[in-house]
C-alpha cells in the first residue's frame, strides 16, 4: 500500500529549495544585465551624443553593458512615454532634456506625468542655443540676418529640432517683429541636414549640434543665445554683443528613471553617472563641442528634480501663450 504522505518531505524540500534559490536571485546586487537608456531623438543629435558619451564610461561601475536606444517622434514624448510605462527595475532609463521632460506636457496630450511618473537621477549637461543659416545667405552678421530675414520672411524656413527649438524661434519673431514657416523635424541632425543642404534657412541649434559644421563651413553662424562666448566658439559673438540683448536659450539634459525603482537603485545609478562625468576624457569631448556639465552639486536626484519643477513653472506659460502645437 502506498502512502503519499511519505512524499511531503521530499516535496517540501525541493519548495524549499526554489524559494532559496529564487531568494538568492532576488538578492543579487543590480545589476545582473545590461541596462538601456532611451533617448527621445533621433541618432546623430546632441542628445544622442551625450547618451552614447556617457553609456559608454557608466559600464565599468557598473559592470554591465549600457546600451543607447533611439526612440524618435512627439518631440520626445514618445520616447520619454516608453519609460513612464516601463518595469521600474532600472533596466529602462530616459535621458531627456528640456525638450523632451520639461515643453512636451505643454504642448502635447501626455499619457503620463512628467513629475509624478519619473524618478530623477542625475543632471548632466546645459548646451547654449546658437543662430545658424544656410551659407548662401547674404548676410554677414546677425543685423544683417535679421534685416534680409524680414525683407524675405514670407519665403523663409525654419528647422524646428523640439519643443525647445520652438520656443526660442517664437521669441526671436517676437523680437525682430517677423514670422516664419516653421518645418518640425524629429531630431536635430535630420534639421541639420537639410540645412546644409538648403532646403530650409537657418535654425536656433545647440552649439554642440552646430560647431562641427560651422568649422566646415557648411553653414553660417551669428551669434551665441547667452551672456557670455562658448568655448567651443570663442570667435562667435553672444546675442548681447551682436544686437538681440537677451535671447537666451539652451538645452540642458538630465537621467530619469520609472515611478517606482527602488532607491538603491537610483543610488547605484547616481554613483556611475558622477563617476562618468568626472573622467577627464570624456570633459574634454564634452567641451570640444561646447557641452557644459552641471556642478556636482546640481548631478544629484533631488538638485534635478527641483530644477525640473521650476523650468515647467517658468516655460509652460510662455508655450502655451504662443499655442505651439505638436508635429
Amino acid at each position: 500500500m502506498k502512502h503519499p504522505h511519505r512524499r511531503i518531505p521530499h516535496s517540501a524540500a525541493v519548495l524549499a529549495a526554489l524559494v532559496a534559490s529564487f531568494c538568492v536571485a532576488s538578492a543579487q546586487p543590480y545589476p545582473t544585465r545590461s541596462i538601456t537608456i532611451i533617448v527621445p531623438y533621433a541618432a546623430g543629435g546632441p542628445t544622442d551624443l551625450i547618451a552614447r558619451t556617457i553609456a559608454e564610461k557608466m559600464r565599468e561601475p557598473l559592470g554591465q553593458a549600457v546600451v543607447v536606444e533611439n526612440v524618435a517622434g512627439g518631440g520626445g514624448a514618445i520616447g520619454i512615454g516608453r519609460v513612464a510605462h516601463a518595469v521600474p527595475d532600472g533596466y529602462t532609463l530616459n535621458l531627456g532634456n528640456n525638450g523632451s521632460n520639461v515643453l512636451t506636457g505643454a504642448i502635447y496630450p501626455l499619457a503620463f506625468d512628467l513629475i509624478r511618473d519619473f524618478e530623477p537621477i542625475a543632471g548632466l549637461t546645459t548646451n547654449p542655443q546658437i543662430i545658424i543659416s544656410k551659407k548662401t545667405i547674404p548676410a554677414k552678421d546677425l543685423a544683417e540676418l535679421v534685416t534680409w530675414l524680414k525683407e524675405n520672411q514670407k519665403n523663409v524656413s525654419v528647422g524646428i529640432a523640439g519643443p525647445v527649438a520652438a520656443v526660442s524661434v517664437i521669441n526671436f519673431e517676437i523680437m525682430t517683429s517677423t514670422k516664419f514657416q516653421l518645418v518640425p523635424y524629429r531630431g536635430a541632425a535630420p534639421a541639420m541636414q537639410d540645412l546644409i543642404g538648403g532646403q530650409i534657412d537657418f535654425m536656433i541649434d545647440q552649439v554642440s549640434n552646430s560647431v562641427p559644421q560651422i568649422k566646415a563651413g557648411t553653414i553660417k553662424a551669428y551669434a551665441v543665445a547667452a551672456d557670455r562666448r562658448s568655448s567651443a566658439a570663442p570667435e562667435i559673438p553672444t546675442v548681447d554683443e551682436a544686437g538681440l540683448p537677451g535671447l537666451y536659450g539652451s538645452l540642458w539634459h538630465g537621467l530619469w528613471a520609472p515611478r517606482g525603482t527602488p532607491h538603491e537603485v537610483i543610488t547605484k545609478i547616481n554613483a556611475a553617472v558622477k563617476q562618468a562625468l568626472a573622467d577627464a576624457t570624456l570633459r574634454q569631448r564634452f567641451a570640444d563641442v561646447g557641452q557644459e556639465i552641471v556642478p556636482v552639486e546640481q548631478q544629484s536626484p533631488e538638485a534635478l528634480a527641483a530644477y525640473q519643477k521650476a523650468e515647467i513653472e517658468t516655460w509652460w506659460p510662455i508655450a502655451k501663450a504662443a499655442s505651439l502645437k505638436g508635429e
